[in-house]
């Protein structure tokens, strides 16, 4: 049956073109200024950088929870964490039969019935059990870790299943294991690699000497060395490491496009590179992404839902993340993107690109990007539905709703903290304008239109 189905593929690509193969490079808490594209004056990414201008830039591509494991329920099956009971990042401590469902549809199970080999190098975070496994969800080959994290050397690793320790760099080793993986399947029919890093997740070191030698000894620019009470030191030594630690993985990423032209597959490759969601780096006073941390020397007062030293959230910070499409002879080098896109959109454009049908009846939340990517004049409608409901270190349960021009983030537990930002006067969004009576009938049109978007995916919160 997978032979008939990728032979079909064949098909509808015509008789002289057959489906790209796949690389999918996958960062944890990138945020995207941390990008050298982006314009950030410290940020070195020079293989990220080159690899953004061989393809489609997506200035304007962001995750609809801004954190690890409802993320990567979104990136693989296209419905909110929600939908699928994976609402906050996966502790193992709390939960340790939580994971992705049985039955779900992933888009490398689509690949893999259509004849790909699939394989997953690096961070799964979608459960840990056997029957969670990356295998049981349409990837033949797994090499990494279950859970949200491990250390940046000298791991433990899952490795033909099996656990193992390795010695050396966390970056450079999962790398090494793609490398191995793309050796083995080249010329072997399309293939499909997810290679999913956790750097730069903090720990952000070790790093290699190369990696934090543009770092050592940087006094860096901070965005707002003037927030109050802010710990302007710490977010300088933070900002170093974290850098750093992005930077290991543009190395790395130096290393997989040099094996693909060795293969010559770099013109057969279809290439995603993007990240799980963003970051602050002392941004608004806050470190960390959705579930922020304040880095404060005095902080804000608790509360009954949120602790001390905590700021969740879903700034643009936190959910915006760095993003490229690169495919040869199909999207144009050079070019970028300016529509909003998401990480639900994975499943149909892959799909799509690889010439597979989505089975009749599946629940899709994404739309295929690909008319986007080639450059076709589309209607496009920009508008984001996101959600986050915390439970670990506070107690939320935000849902927002993001266009062009305004962002209305409701926390239906604490309605207290709900927020409105005009994004084009104060894309910073530092100033909360839901309280301004100027801002009562744009807080009540998107109301309104946030509980319809609720209600499509079945969110109870949506009749409260």
């Amino acid at each position: 049956m997978p032979r008939l189905l990728l032979a079909l593929a064949l098909a509808s690509w015509g008789l002289s073109a057959a489906p790209p193969n796949i690389l999918f490079v996958y960062t944890d808490d990138q945020a995207a200024w941390a990008l050298g594209l982006s314009g950030h004056p410290h940020a070195s990414t020079p293989n990220m950088d080159k690899l953004f201008r061989r393809g489609a830039y997506l200035p304007n591509s962001f995750t609809v929870t801004p954190v690890c494991s409802p993320s990567r329920v979104s990136l693989i099956a296209s419905r909110y964490g929600s939908e699928l009971g994976v609402t906050d990042w996966i502790n193992p401590r709390r939960e340790p039969f939580l994971g992705l469902p049985d039955g779900v549809l992933t888009w490398p199970q689509l690949l893999h019935d259509a004849g790909y080999r699939t394989g997953l190098v690096g961070k799964w975070h979608l459960g840990l059990l056997d029957g969670q496994h990356p295998t049981k969800r349409g990837y033949e080959h797994f090499m990494g870790f279950r859970g949200g994290g491990t250390t940046p050397s000298d791991p433990v690793l899952e490795k033909d299943g099996k656990q193992r320790q390795f010695e050396g760099l966390t970056a450079d080793i999962l790398t090494q294991e793609a490398l191995d993986y793309l050796d083995d399947v080249a010329g072997a029919g399309p293939f499909l690699l997810s290679l999913h890093y956790r750097a730069p997740h903090t720990r952000w070191l070790p790093v290699a000497p190369s990696d934090w030698a543009p770092f050592d000894g940087l006094n860096p620019i901070i965005p707002n060395p003037e927030f109050p009470y802010l710990d302007v030191e710490r977010v300088r030594r933070m900002t170093r490491e974290y850098l750093a630690s992005t930077k290991s993985v543009d190395r790395n990423i130096g290393r997989l496009l040099a094996k693909l032209d060795e293969l010559g597959l770099a013109d057969t490759t279809l290439i995603v590179c993007s990240s799980d969601h963003g970051y602050n780096m002392g941004h608004s006073g806050v470190w960390h992404k959705g579930n922020g941390h304040y880095v404060l020397t005095r902080n804000p007062p608790a509360t009954a839902n949120i602790p001390d030293g905590q700021r969740p959230n879903m700034w643009d910070r936190s959910i915006r993340v760095p993003t490229a499409v690169v495919w040869p002879g199909q999207v144009p080098e050079g070019s970028v993107v300016e529509g909003t896109v998401s990480n639900l959109d994975w499943l149909p454009t892959l799909a799509a690109a690889a010439g597979v049908e989505i089975p009749a009846g599946t629940v899709v939340r994404g739309r295929n990007i690909l008319p986007l990517l080639r450059g076709e004049a589309v209607a496009w409608d920009d508008e984001l539905y996101g959600e986050y409901s915390t439970h670990h270190q506070s107690r939320t349960h935000m849902r927002m709703l993001r266009t062009l021009r305004w962002k209305l983030v409701r926390d239906f537990l604490n309605p207290e903290r709900d927020e409105l930002y005009d994004l084009a006067a104060d894309p910073d969004e530092t100033t909360n304008l839901i309280r301004q009576p100027r801002a009562r009938r744009i807080v009540d049109r998107m109301g309104s239109r946030l509980l319809a978007r609720m209600a499509q995916v079945g969110d109870r919160l949506a009749s409260q």
